[in-house]
């Protein structure tokens, strides 16, 4: 008779446990619709996500190695809201669905994020507010490339994702040239990089507008460049002489000497080069021809025959 009581305390317990465990399983988990999965073990995975909000903890590490491997990057959950063993299911299962969006190099973040925003139904003040927040640099920090965003993203995850990115490619850039990289250094080659891409007809010639740049700041010449005129909203706008007279920005180095102080724009690989490793001239104006490339002179005399001839 013990035996029996025995046996029915046991069946009473694991039923108990199924009930319990099924109530556990679904009660509603509030979610992101596209969240981020780190790579590595699924502890790790459910304590990032438990740090980021999601009510998970360790029981819910041993439920997922039941259900499944879960996915790494960006995945589209499809819901805001699921029970908690679809929660956890989705994990293992849910692909992102992608949008390529392009940063042109010379774009500044005005005018991509207004791309961004239309082109992936999301808030531009939001995108331009998260931006201010993930990094002191006013623009130039994302690099200028394709990057696959899946669709229901956030604007602050967006960004964030964007401008980490683009940070650790900075720094890993720097470090492969120079060996370390210093902040304030490398936004300096940035800023120049920035007014080379604006300016430049092609990759070819980046090391020449370099040249003048540095030549006209060693003699402490005004640039006098268009591209620095080219900076946030202002990105595809032709510069005229009444926006010359009229734009009192440290932007207009028709009107300061000196650099810009922040990037007009997006930069390449290329123009970040050009930037470290200027061409060795002694030139210091040039001018677009009619064919689109530019006639670099070293005198304002031979400057202004070019400027005739076109």
């Amino acid at each position: 008779m013990k035996i029996d009581i025995v046996k029915n305390l046991i069946k009473f317990t694991f039923l108990l446990f199924i009930i319990t465990l099924l109530f556990y399983l679904i009660q509603p988990i509030q979610t992101t619709k596209v969240i981020y999965i780190p790579q590595g073990s699924i502890n790790h995975i459910i304590q990032h996500l438990s740090k980021n909000g999601f009510n998970v903890n360790r029981l819910d590490s041993y439920l997922l190695r039941l259900i499944g491997s879960p996915q790494s990057g960006w995945i589209d959950i499809g819901s805001n809201k699921l029970s908690r063993f679809d929660f956890l299911y989705k994990l293992t299962v849910a692909k992102a669905a992608v949008e390529p969006i392009t940063l042109i190099p010379g774009q500044t973040k005005e005018i991509f994020f207004l791309e961004v925003a239309n082109k992936l139904g999301l808030d531009l003040k939001r995108l331009l507010v998260a931006y201010d927040k993930a990094t002191t640099y006013k623009d130039g920090v994302i690099f200028a490339e394709t990057y696959f965003i899946p669709r229901g993203m956030s604007e602050e995850h967006l960004i964030k994702y964007l401008v980490s990115k683009s940070e650790q490619r900075h720094i890993e850039l720097s470090k492969r040239i120079f060996g370390e990289y210093d902040k304030q250094r490398w936004y300096r080659y940035l800023i120049v990089a920035s007014i080379i891409q604006k300016e430049a007809a092609n990759t070819e010639e980046m090391p020449l507008i370099a040249s003048v740049i540095y030549n006209r700041l060693q003699k402490n010449m005004k640039l006098q460049m268009d591209g620095t005129l080219n900076y946030g909203i202002y990105s595809n706008q032709k510069v005229t002489p009444q926006r010359i007279r009229e734009d009192t920005s440290p932007y207009n180095t028709y009107k300061y000497k000196g650099l810009p102080p922040h990037p007009v724009g997006s930069v390449s690989i290329e123009a970040i080069k050009a930037a470290i490793n200027p061409a060795r001239t002694d030139y210091l104006y040039f001018v677009k021809g009619k064919d689109g490339m530019h006639r670099f002179s070293n005198t304002y005399k031979q400057h202004l025959r070019y400027i005739k001839d076109g």
